[in-house]
């Protein structure tokens, strides 16, 4: 997959009122499609009755697709159990609270650790991997599909999550002294002590709870992997469909049982597209074209390596009354930014529109008429262009400025205790990626490239500065450290650290730290802190000469220089007397702290500064509509250009690159809802 890139769409045949397969396939075929993700919804059409397997009709798929020459990844059907098994053992139901059993009646609502469930879930797949995956058609697997919806709470879950916590301390007076369980008379005698999790009120408890979520949840996909793979011929890979949001879904930890990441990007169309964009909030469908690309790199930051797109909107993406199609362009756009930034298959959710069912009005890449149309010729279009430029553009590795820390155990944390105070704490809290979002999005704005790298997969500090010139580190609550240790060593080899809120303030349980704020970073900031504040509304933050940066918006802490250099205060009566940024120059290196939520104003002042003081040249244009992106290839970089408004613009033409044909003209010419590529050839070619 990764030699080139795949273009393709999730396809049901199963879900088509009429049999039209031969149409879809010629009409895929036309479209420029490679790939087709197929089966992994539909158990109850694999297997209709207990042990009675229907695989013909996916067979007779396979050999439409190898006619015309399209791949195909084929699905294990494990989230959506057949009513006839949750009849037969209402045990394998998924609990959301202790006793409390999920109905039966959407998706996913199974324990995934049950062994009954697991003896029939695996009964299935090698069943679809023994008749199928012999075929020439299929290259690769799907292993279920997005997990981590639920936390699960059934009995035999919280049982191991009992041993998994005595696997990681030295009994419960360990776990007692770690955790401080004198608190509230918390302390444990025996681990039949431990609490269950559905009135727990302990950050360290809650924080234990959901990185053991996660590791069910990775575990489960490695298991399906261990039975593929034994299965499946040596060239054929294994992949899932992360749903980078889901509250147990560790992307580190799932990527790491597979042999690609993948994941699914769903973004708002029409003006969620536009640049500048308006500040909106972000949730499993993501708004504003920042955003896109932060998507993007998120999955690339999984394995830090290519990834597949295995869902993207094609027609509107969501229910009725939130209906958004694209304008004219906008899907080549969006797929030259994933492509960009690492993605080696772009497949769209879904070939055809359903008449039926939870998603009938997620239009596919047919309407419910099922007649191609505006939608069609758009992706189309792409397709062609895909086949013509993917094998080029596939060679590449995307380009980054800067680097930016994720945190999936702070993420776990401030959802427990959040930062913002129109939050409660609930998994699906926001606040982590709240404060991610807000600095990913300046840097996006400010014209600089990321990476996104997990905290727990740092090379070392000696490397970082070698990759990146910047690093920043908004909001790791959650600092073990080694981490903690690695950013030291990252500025005393002359990289310059960005601190944003909250970083650094507890240890790996989420315990706060006893040492001055940011703990074990403070002496290298220069500066410090005791109090931190909740805003209810904005609060104007302005540079050393009184000009205005920006606003800090939702919580700030009260910095107090040392001997820093104070880049921005509070414009507020009372806050003014603390420092809302500062940096200093230790050694080699370089710190930044800023210690507030940042509004985009801010956010770029502050990281154009950063990348002023690290001699980094972000991109600019005259056109604000413009942003750049670029990757590195053996012998050449491409470059993107992307127009994000409906107006036509013109810019100068980059000096030293051409178009795919080697010309060059004065300007470049960018029509609305646009996207260019240029060439850069490397040196001595």
């Amino acid at each position: 997959m990764t030699a080139r890139i795949g273009f393709g769409a999730a396809y049901y045949p199963e879900y088509q009122p009429t049999p039209r397969l031969g149409e879809d396939l010629r009409l895929m075929r036309e479209a420029g499609f490679s790939v087709i993700r197929v089966g992994e919804s539909t158990w109850s059409t694999w297997e209709p009755e207990d042990g009675r397997f229907e695989t013909a009709w996916m067979r007779e798929v396979l050999d439409a697709a190898a006619e015309h020459g399209i791949d195909v990844i084929l699905g294990t059907p494990t989230y959506a159990a057949p009513p006839w098994l949750a009849r037969a053992h209402p045990e394998i139901a998924a609990e959301a609270a202790r006793g409390v059993r999920l109905g039966w009646g959407a998706r996913q609502e199974i324990d995934i650790t049950n062994p009954t469930f697991r003896r029939y879930a695996e009964r299935v797949i090698r069943r679809i991997v023994t008749d199928l995956g012999d075929h020439p058609a299929v290259v690769g697997y799907q292993l279920d599909n997005e997990p981590g919806l639920l936390l699960l709470h059934n009995d035999a879950v919280f049982a191991s999550f009992r041993t998994w916590l005595a696997e990681r301390f030295d009994g419960v007076a360990d776990l007692n002294d770690r955790w401080g369980l004198a608190y509230w008379s918390h302390r444990l005698s025996t681990w039949a002590d431990l609490w269950r999790p559905d009135g727990n009120a302990q950050p360290q408890y809650a924080l234990a709870w959901r990185l053991y979520q996660a590791e069910v949840v990775a575990g489960f996909i490695g298991w399906q992997a261990g039975i593929v793979r034994e299965l499946a011929r040596p060239e054929q890979w294994l992949t899932t469909c992360i749903a980078y949001d889901r509250p147990a879904a560790d992307d580190l930890r799932i990527a790491a049982e597979l042999d690609i990441a993948s994941g699914n990007a769903y973004y708002r169309m029409q003006d969620g597209l536009r640049h500048p964009a308006p500040v909106r909030p972000q949730g499993w469908m993501t708004d504003g074209t920042w955003s896109v690309f932060l998507s993007a790199d998120r999955m690339f930051g999984s394995r830090r390596a290519p990834f597949l797109v295995t869902e993207t909107n094609a027609g509107a993406i969501n229910v009725a009354n939130v209906s958004e199609p694209g304008w004219d362009g906008q899907w080549r756009q969006a797929a030259w930014a994933m492509i960009g930034r690492g993605a080696r298959l772009i497949e769209y959710w879904h070939w055809h529109t359903a008449h039926f069912g939870t998603e009938t009005h997620w239009v596919g890449v047919l309407p419910h008429d099922q007649r191609p149309g505006r939608v069609y010729r758009n992706i189309a279009e792409l397709g062609q262009e895909i086949r013509q430029l993917g094998e080029r553009v596939a060679a590449t590795t995307p380009d980054a400025d800067v680097g930016l820390v994720f945190s999936t155990p702070s993420k776990y944390a401030l959802a427990f205790e959040p930062v913002f105070g129109d939050e409660r704490p609930a998994p699906a809290s926001r606040s982590y990626q709240r404060l991610v979002e807000a600095f990913y999005r300046g840097a996006f704005d400010a014209g600089l490239q990321a990476h996104v790298l997990h905290d727990r997969a740092l090379p070392s500090g000696a490397e970082l500065a070698e990759q990146y010139r910047v690093l920043i580190v908004p909001g790791l609550y959650v600092s073990p450290d080694g981490v903690l240790a690695t950013l030291r060593d990252y500025v005393a080899a002359g990289g310059h650290l960005v601190l944003g809120p909250r970083t650094g303030y507890a240890d790996e349980w989420a315990v706060a730290r006893r040492t001055p704020q940011p703990a074990g970073l403070a002496d290298l900031a220069g500066a410090s802190y005791q109090e931190f504040t909740t805003l209810t509304e904005p609060v104007p933050v302005t540079g050393p000469d009184g000009g205005r940066l920006g606003a800090a918006e939702g919580w700030a802490e009260l910095l107090e220089a040392d001997d820093a250099e104070v880049l921005a205060r509070y414009d507020h009566r009372e806050l003014g007397a603390f420092a809302a940024a500062t940096t200093l120059a230790r050694g080699a290196g370089r710190v930044t702290t800023v210690g507030f939520a940042p509004d985009p104003g801010a956010a770029v002042g502050l990281l154009r500064q950063a990348a002023d003081r690290s001699g980094l040249t972000p991109f600019t244009s005259r056109a604000a509509s413009v942003t750049h992106s670029s990757a590195t290839g053996p012998q050449e970089r491409v470059h993107f250009y992307f127009n994000w408004s409906g107006e036509a613009v013109t810019i100068d033409w980059p000096e030293g690159q051409s178009d795919r044909d080697g010309g060059r003209q004065g300007a470049l010419a960018l029509s609305g809802w646009d996207v260019r590529l240029l060439w850069e050839p490397l040196g001595g070619h």
